[in-house]
């Protein structure tokens, strides 16, 4: 299975947009997404911690209101979206994976779950793992996949696949080289795939997170 990062169809599409995972879904593909909580607690697609990047405005997303961020956005003409938003395009026909970017406390995470029981195709991934355990805690049964960037060890890598709990692993695409990497049972998602010739090379045989096809 393959998914749009970010919903980046192509370079005519910017990130976490709507119009962006529309697109997404209308080429057949599910796609990976980030989220913040606001301030007044509203999942946000969004990957920064701050607006300054995308926005120049130097505002945490968790120290301000969905409204506020609303605002910002749309009058730049790049409104970022609400997670149940996506959802609701989503018609639970596609699959979701849903990294949560920083560490969110035990009740947002049952709030996200609250939010999200109604789509079963919802995935959700981290690379602070502590966010996957958490989760697991409060239903066992949660889709979940750890998140590894470089240069974790490979060994690492493998004894936390172990968790039985654990659906997946989400792995840069240099670990792709690892035959012990390879060899694991658990499913494997590889992500930085952001050419054709990379997709075209690596898709036979592996799942990608993969952008500008």
């Amino acid at each position: 299975m393959h998914l749009i990062h970010r919903g980046i169809v192509s370079k005519h599409h910017k990130e976490n947009l709507l119009q962006s995972f529309k697109q997404s879904f209308k080429k057949g593909y599910g796609i990976e997404t980030d989220i913040h909580a606001t301030k007044d607690n509203e999942f946000i697609c969004f990957h920064d911690f701050t607006l300054k990047r995308i926005f120049k405005r130097n505002l945490n997303v968790k120290n301000i209101n969905y409204s506020k961020i609303k605002d910002v956005s749309t009058r730049l003409n790049k409104p970022i979206p609400l997670l149940k938003d996506l959802l609701k395009f989503s018609k639970n026909r596609y699959p979701l994976f849903i990294e949560i970017k920083p560490i969110f406390s035990k009740s947002l995470l049952k709030k996200l779950l609250k939010d999200t029981s109604k789509y079963k195709k919802c995935v959700f991934i981290s690379f602070k793992h502590e966010n996957i355990y958490n989760l697991l805690k409060v239903k066992k049964s949660t889709k979940v996949g750890l998140s590894f960037s470089p240069p974790t060890s490979i060994k690492k890598i493998i004894k936390k696949s172990k968790n039985t709990n654990i659906d997946c692993l989400i792995l840069d695409k240099i670990f792709l080289k690892s035959k012990k990497i390879q060899e694991l049972k658990i499913e494997k998602y590889f992500y930085t795939i952001k050419t054709k010739s990379e997709f075209h090379k690596y898709n036979k045989n592996n799942n990608l997170i993969f952008e500008n096809l």
